[in-house]
């Protein structure tokens, strides 16, 4: 989904909407429209997945066009971060575009310490989340695909016998909604939604792939050698202790901050579980700057072996730091 969208677009614009979601309240949850993923999820829930979740979600109100620092700012307090809607307000909201981008969205969680992650595009998983106690930021889409009124808003909880959902959004929070209702402005927004946690914390579907790209972003935003990542990757590794990424991202995080022996101990540890010329490359690189010149050609070495059987994308890399440390 594109990450050039904004919302809210005027609050003049999105009332209308509302009004029409209000009305599809009175048709009674899940029988209101079509929607197979609230059907699905109200028959055959996941296993240990309760049938009933309400967050207590402190809220907070927006004005004009700023359901987008709102949304941040409450899924920034109830991760125990700080953000308020003054502070977000000019990191977030677009004035030339009377709303917030995604890409706004993403990079104001990571600038106040939160790891963002976005979620598979499944009703499921919010739920799931929900279930871990953790609020979920939404980008609907309050009117129709060719005329589109896009809004965030701050899921906090469900109810699958009801067949509804509860969200923060606008001057009201707690709202209940119909879950085929935002079903269908979730999914007519591209199914996208933010979950903001301090680093360490994982959302429920999260991967080792996916906690790489996480943290890696979180990293690029907070600055090198920033304490913050360090925690989320050493968090990673123990997480996920058989996967080679959040090795070589702790492993590169202490080599930010001239921490050598720290990131040679990682990395030989990695070399002897995964026997990876990446892996390999990144030793022969952190053992020439400690002054052990042997170590590191011995190292790319084996970087070079292991690239020209399995690898070979890798070559370019091992050779530009032949070159760089004339190994």
């Amino acid at each position: 989904m594109s990450l050039h969208r904004r919302a809210c677009l005027r609050a003049a614009a999105v009332a209308p909407a509302l009004g029409v979601l209000a009305g599809l309240g009175g048709l009674g949850g899940c029988a209101s429209l079509a929607a197979p993923m609230s059907d699905a999820l109200r028959r055959a829930p996941p296993t240990g997945l309760p049938r009933r979740v309400a967050l207590d979600v402190p809220f907070v109100a927006q004005d004009d066009e700023l359901c987008g620092p709102a949304t941040l700012a409450m899924l920034l307090g109830a991760a125990g971060l700080p953000g308020d809607l003054a502070t977000l307000t000019p990191q977030v909201y677009l004035p030339g575009r009377q709303g917030s981008l995604q890409i706004e969205m993403l990079a104001a969680t990571r600038r106040h310490g939160a790891l963002a992650f976005t979620l598979p595009p499944r009703l499921e998983a919010l739920c799931a989340e929900l279930a871990a106690g953790r609020p979920v930021g939404l980008l609907l889409n309050l009117a129709l695909p060719v005329l589109p009124r896009w809004h965030y808003a701050v899921l906090t909880g469900y109810d699958l016998d009801a067949c509804t959902a509860r969200l923060h959004s606008g001057r009201q929070g707690a709202q209940g909604w119909p879950l085929a209702t935002l079903e269908h402005t979730w999914t007519r927004a591209g199914a996208w939604a933010l979950v903001a946690l301090p680093p360490g914390r994982w959302p429920v579907a999260a991967t080792a792939d996916t906690a790489v790209a996480a943290v890696a972003a979180f990293e690029r935003g907070a600055g090198a050698g920033a304490p913050g990542p360090g925690l989320a990757w050493r968090s990673a590794t123990q997480r996920w202790p058989q996967s080679l990424g959040p090795v070589l991202g702790l492993a590169n995080w202490h080599l930010s901050r001239d921490e050598l022996a720290d990131a040679a101990a990682l990395l030989e540890r990695a070399t002897g579980q995964h026997d990876s010329a990446v892996a390999w490359n990144n030793l022969a690189v952190v053992q020439a700057r400690q002054g052990r010149r042997a170590a590191a050609r011995a190292s790319i070495e084996q970087a070079e072996r292991r690239a020209r059987e399995a690898e070979p994308r890798w070559l370019p890399e091992i050779a530009a730091t032949r070159r760089e440390w004339q190994l």
